[in-house]
């Protein structure tokens, strides 16, 4: 639950997976849209990468903000998140935005990253996850990417837990770029960049924030 389940487009994640589905099914059953209805900006200033009828994952999808909006850039698009309320309301939007994108209702450490392989797989805020899950899902999320596909990965720095403005409070969930250059080391490194900007999307993610972004191609 990127813009989902996690401590990311969520908040803290902690106790059992059923735990973790009651407090986002909990928080996404507020009115509105958590994260708004927006794509993230960087999805969007990665545009160039998005290629029609090219294939994508969109991992802790959330309420489908993401999902629909590669959809809108022609991709064919599977998305999954762990609430079923926010995959609910991920239908509807894509329903009120005219397309269509494959939602699965799944957990990120259930799913079979070896079922299906894509040409995009994105992750964005998923940074619920512990140093130690983000390990086996990083790998996952490779192992679902064809040769010479693309990893669009965008999350905080440590810095963000000062600034307050979205995310779990915990910064070893955050990244570095050290940290990324050496998990994804296996991979050509197209962008790496760490910054700090103003966002606002939904109330979830509001005001300055540390962000950083990852974009890779698998060899």
């Amino acid at each position: 639950m990127s813009d989902g389940i996690d401590g990311t487009e969520t908040g803290d994640a902690v106790g059992t997976s059923s735990e973790r589905r009651t407090t986002w099914d909990e928080r996404y059953a507020a009115p509105g849209f958590l994260f708004g209805t927006a794509p993230s900006t960087f999805l969007v200033e990665q545009k160039n990468y998005l290629v029609p009828d090219t294939t994508a994952l969109t991992v802790a999808d959330g309420e489908g903000r993401n999902s629909v909006f590669l959809a809108e850039c022609g991709l064919k698009v599977t998305a999954m998140d762990a609430s079923e309320v926010a995959v609910e309301k991920a239908r509807a939007l894509a329903d009120a935005h005219g397309v269509s994108v494959d939602f699965h209702k799944a957990d990120i450490f259930d799913w079979d990253w070896s079922a299906t392989t894509y040409d995009f797989v994105v992750g964005i805020f998923i940074q619920f996850l512990s140093p130690d899950d983000r390990k086996a899902v990083f790998a996952g999320m490779k192992r679902a990417l064809k040769p010479g596909g693309v990893l669009l990965l965008h999350g905080y720095q440590p810095a963000q837990v000062d600034y307050g403005t979205g995310g779990p409070p915990h910064r070893e969930n955050m990244y570095t770029e050290a940290y990324l250059r050496e998990a994804f080391d296996d991979m050509e490194i197209l962008r790496l960049a760490s910054y700090d900007r103003e966002i606002a999307e939904g109330t979830g993610h509001a005001g300055m924030s540390a962000l950083i972004d990852l974009v890779a191609r698998k060899r």
